[in-house]
This record gives structure tokens, sequence and C-alpha cells, in this order.
């Protein structure tokens, strides 16, 4: 989902306080409609390698939108923490106007480790909150330490040979934020001599990519030989997991924020207009001063108003101003319902993947080159045919890096085979706007399929 979050310098609780101001305005209503009858959809495992894992963890899922007798698959990987339901109403909205096509987004292996079960039940808050799931312990899981861009790749591989039916359907391989960067080195990477181009008919960057795609961000890409031997001697030491989201400030575990964000909207999807289940239990600096309702928390913590980065924001809207408990009102292009539809899962698929391994962000850090180099070698990054690269792309970026998403792909374009890319830019959005906006407001939505059709 988001490629390395960052931190900001406002006081979370002074946001949260300033956002009660303004003119009043009554609550919109932010129950979900009925749905209506859409394309068909399952959620499969596909079998790939061991990888040193539990029992269970050495496979892998595929959520799949549309129908199985599409002659195109679009393949989507999600970015860093992000997992599979990033797509699912993207996917959908696809699907709607591209009746020959499907769309498979990729689950990678570390999805088998998250402990779901909480959101079967009547009262996952119970489960979460006070401790009754099972959560992995870094000191016994050095398998992760292992589990790089590598494995990600062998195991992708498995899922784009699967879309291709045998060459039955045509495989385009997209991705966002560092799924797309993952996509760009599936494409570059060498399978025991083939070109991991060969097996795809185009790639779709979704606000990510390689080659400086995230230099705007103002965040430097750690991977001079000094940093990653640093880094990897962290991991070696025991660091297996990435910690970045714990400087969002609901708790120091690798899967803790992400617990919260699929509470949230495990609430906000169920009963919108209730008062808020968490607000109670909330991190002081977190809880808004007020009280407010299931759809309201969540908005609170994902909403660009409330001070968050823009990596793991969207414009949805701002609380109702008066009244007991205050709702949501949606103004922005993402209605706070779509987000609690997708951060709600199913509990299978989740928006949010757990356990993020140090390792992968490493590698991925080290492919922003996407040259073949002694680093990469010594990684084990087999990134030596981005030269020959000659499938279309499409590149779409928002405001989150200021312009370097499309100029670092155009550097890409200057230096390998590829015969034409399609370039989008909407700086209305922010970084996850793309994934969940309505989709009559979401250039992605609007742009992609013209590219899919006209692919020849």
């Amino acid at each position: 989902m988001t490629k390395r979050f960052m931190t900001t310098g406002l006081s979370r609780r002074s946001v949260l306080a300033a956002a009660l101001g303004g003119v009043a305005v009554p609550a919109l209503a932010t129950r979900p409609a009925t749905a209506a009858v859409g394309p068909p959809e399952s959620y499969v495992p596909v079998a790939v390698g061991a990888g040193g894992g539990p029992a269970g963890s050495d496979r892998v899922h595929v959520l799949k939108v549309g129908p199985d007798t599409a002659h195109i698959v679009l393949v989507l990987v999600p970015g860093m923490f992000g997992a599979a339901n990033d797509f699912r109403l993207l996917a959908r909205d696809l699907v709607a106007q591209l009746p020959g096509v499907q769309v498979w987004a990729f689950d990678r292996r570390e999805e088998n480790l998250a402990d779901r079960t909480g959101f079967t039940t009547t009262d996952p808050a119970a489960y979460y909150l006070d401790g009754h799931y099972r959560s992995l312990d870094p000191a016994t899981s050095g398998f992760a330490g292992h589990w790089g861009l590598a494995r990600t790749l062998c195991d992708l591989r498995a899922v784009v040979l699967a879309a291709a039916g045998g060459g039955r359907r045509r495989v385009v391989l997209g991705g966002h934020s560092w799924g797309a960067t993952t996509a760009m080195a599936y494409a570059a990477w060498d399978f025991d001599g083939s070109p991991g181009y060969d097996q795809l008919s185009a790639l779709v960057l979704i606000d990510g990519g390689v080659r400086g795609a995230f230099a705007g961000n103002g965040e430097p890409v750690e991977n001079s030989p000094e940093q990653v031997r640093e880094r990897l001697a962290a991991i070696e030491g025991g660091a297996v997991f990435d910690l970045t989201l714990s400087a969002v400030g609901l708790g120091s575990r690798a899967e803790s924020t992400q617990i919260w964000y699929q509470l949230a909207g495990w609430y906000a999807y169920r009963e919108p207009d209730g008062p808020s289940v968490l607000q109670p239990r909330m991190p002081d600096a977190l809880r808004p001063p007020v009280p407010v309702t299931n759809a309201a928390l969540l908005g609170v913590l994902v909403d660009s108003g409330f001070g968050w980065p823009n990596d793991i924001s969207v414009h949805s809207g701002h609380l109702a101003v008066g009244g007991d408990v205050r709702g949501w009102v949606d103004t922005g292009i993402t209605p706070i319902s779509r987000v609690a539809t997708a951060y709600a899962g199913g509990p299978e698929p989740a928006v949010w993947e757990w356990y993020w391994p140090a390792r992968l962000s490493v590698d991925l850090d080290v492919t922003d080159a996407y040259t073949d180099t002694d680093l990469t070698r010594s990684l084990g990054l087999r990134l030596s045919h981005s030269a020959g690269l000659d499938v279309p792309l499409f590149v779409f970026q928002t405001s989150y890096a200021q312009g370097t998403i499309e100029s670092a792909a155009r550097d890409v374009v200057a230096n390998s085979r590829i015969p034409y890319a399609a370039y989008e830019t909407d700086n209305g959005m922010n970084h996850l706007d793309p994934l969940f906006a309505a989709p009559e407001r979401n250039t992605l939505t609007t742009s992609l399929p013209s590219f899919i059709t006209g692919l020849h």
C-alpha cells in the first residue's frame, strides 16, 4: 500500500481538535447501499515452492474478479503493507467497463501468517485488543529474514503462469506503489534464462515504479552498499519484520496498526452510524475529543484533513459539526463507505498485510536502480533484462511523489525497448485514492480501460 510511511510533525491531538471547527452541516448517510449483482469473485490459493515458514505458509492467494472466460487477465500487486483487498473495488469498476478482462489481486505468502479469525466473531475488538489473537514473535520467525524479492517474484511467477492459462489468455502485470516496483522487477527478472516480460502483454504502474520514482516524496532510497550491510545485519540480528507502521501510534507490534485499521473498517461497514466501538480504547493522542460514529472514526484514521501523510490517506470528507455523536460528511472523491467496504475485509482477503519482511524492503530499495550491478547480484536480484523490456507501459501518478513517478517511467522507456507508453496524472488524489475513490471521480478508473482496450 504505502511505499514507506512518512511521519508528520503535526500534533495529532491538535489536528483532531482543529478539525472540529467549521460551519455546521448535517451528517450525510454513510451506510453502504445494497450492492447490485456484480462480477463473479473468488479467493483462491495458488501452490508455490517451500519457503521455510510455518505450516500453511507455502502458498499464495489470488482474489479473482470478473469472468473466467476473459481473454486478458490484469494481475495487480499491492504495495508495502498492502494486500489483495486493496484492489477489490477498483477491480469491480474496471471489469464493469471491460467485459473481456478479469482482474487478479495477488496476496504474498506473508498473508498466511495473520490470524484473522477474530473477524468471524461478533466482537473482534475484544479478540484483538484484549490479546486473544495469535501474534508472531520475531525471535522465532527467522524464516521471514529470507523472504525477500527473489521469494516474492518466484511466487508471482506461479500466479502469472496460472493467469496465462497455457497461452490461452494475455497477461498484463501491474501494481500500486512498491507493488509497481515489484511488477517492474518481475519484467526485468531472469527466470532461468527467460526474461519476465516474455510472459507479459503490458505493464501498469499505479503511483510507483523504479529509477527514482519516489524521489519526489523527499525520502531518499536506502540502497548504498553501507546502508544495505547495516540493514542486513539488523535482519540477521532478529529484526525480520518491518516496523514502519508503528509510527502511526496505534501500537508497537508489526501488526498493531493493521489490526486497528481493519477493526475500524469492520465496525464502520456494519454499523456506520452507531457510536464508535473503538473510540474509548484508542491511544490518547489519536482519540477524537468528542463522541463520534464508527464511520467517523474511520474517517479520522484515513482522511488527509487529520494530518496523515499522503501515502496513507485519502480525500474523503470531514466530521459533522454538532450533534451528541458526530457523524461523517462525504465531500471528497473517496466516500468513507467505500473505504469501510475495503478495510472491513471478508475477513479474507484484507487490505493490510500484517507481517512485511524487512528483507523485502531492502531488496525493493536496491531494485530502484533497475540494473544489474555487483550489489544486486550479491543479494540474488536477477535484474538483467531491463534494457530489453519491450511491452507497452501505462503510468498513473497522484500528488504523492510530486511528478517523479512519470519522469522516472520516462527514463525507463528511454533506456529500454518499450514500444509506447501512456501517462496519466491526477494531482487532486492522494496515494490511496486511486484504490478506493468513487468510480465516476477516479481518474485511474476512467483512463486505464482505454489503454487495456488498445493493446495490440
